[in-house]
């Protein structure tokens, strides 16, 4: 497996565990993404994908994501997505 950056976390809302991820590649449920920072660092499936409070099955470039994540994420930490070699 290898690493593709495919974003950025550019908010984390704690009270309901949701990081706002910009994204700078696709990304799709069911994808498994590592999240990665000064402090962070932990592997996870993308369950559900929301942009403006709807869900989607996949994001682009440009766009900025809703993501439930398992840990604390921090504004620029990096999202890779894993991929088959």
């Amino acid at each position: 497996m290898t690493e593709k950056k495919v974003g950025r976390v550019v908010h984390y809302f704690g009270n309901i565990g949701v990081a706002g991820i910009e994204l700078e590649d696709q990304l799709d449920v069911g994808d498994t993404i590592h999240i990665k920072g000064h402090t962070s660092d932990w592997v996870q499936p993308v369950g559900s994908i929301q942009i403006e409070h709807e869900s989607v099955e996949s994001a682009g470039p440009g766009q900025t994501i809703g993501l439930k994540v398992k840990d604390h994420a921090r504004e620029h930490d990096d999202v890779f997505k894993l991929v088959e070699e």
